[in-house]
């Protein structure tokens, strides 16, 4: 919200729920971006020495790509995956603004209930109601195009 005060408050109010989305997507990219590249990269240098020092131990061992990774998916894979996510970003601008909002907060930003209805300016029973219609709304939309989750 800082970021749309603070570069674009000059636009027009029609345009502004529309960068707003943008903004949060861009935030939300940013993080997960962040979050792959540090627990890629950095690796807790306690993790380096072996807890029992008697035992050969190898460090090049927990430079290993973690299992839940996505670079151990076979390509196809991954692509799979990143067209489902193309998919999902499209379905979640046809949902009314509201359900959005709740849908990114919980999901997306793992957020509890309270910290959404507090973000939100609303009770915590509108977030869950919020919520349900908006995973109703796009799991309707993806069996259209033919994906089931």
């Amino acid at each position: 919200m800082l970021k749309l005060a603070e570069k674009y408050s000059a636009r027009p109010i029609a345009e502004l729920p529309l960068l707003f989305q943008r903004i949060l997507q861009n935030a939300i990219r940013d993080f997960y971006r962040r979050q792959k590249v540090r627990s890629l990269w950095t690796t807790p240098v306690s993790s380096l020495f072996g807890a029992d020092s008697e035992e050969d131990f190898d460090p090049l061992e927990t430079l290993e790509v973690a299992s839940d990774s996505k670079f151990s998916e076979p390509p196809a894979e991954q692509v799979e995956r990143a067209e489902l996510v193309a998919l999902i970003e499209k379905a979640l601008t046809k949902l009314p603004a509201r359900q959005r909002q709740a849908f990114l907060l919980r999901y997306w930003e793992e957020m509890g209930v309270a910290e959404a209805a507090k973000i939100m300016g609303c009770s915590e029973g509108s977030v869950k109601t919020h919520c349900s219609r908006a995973t109703h709304a796009l799991a309707v939309m993806l069996r259209k195009q033919g994906i089931k989750l």
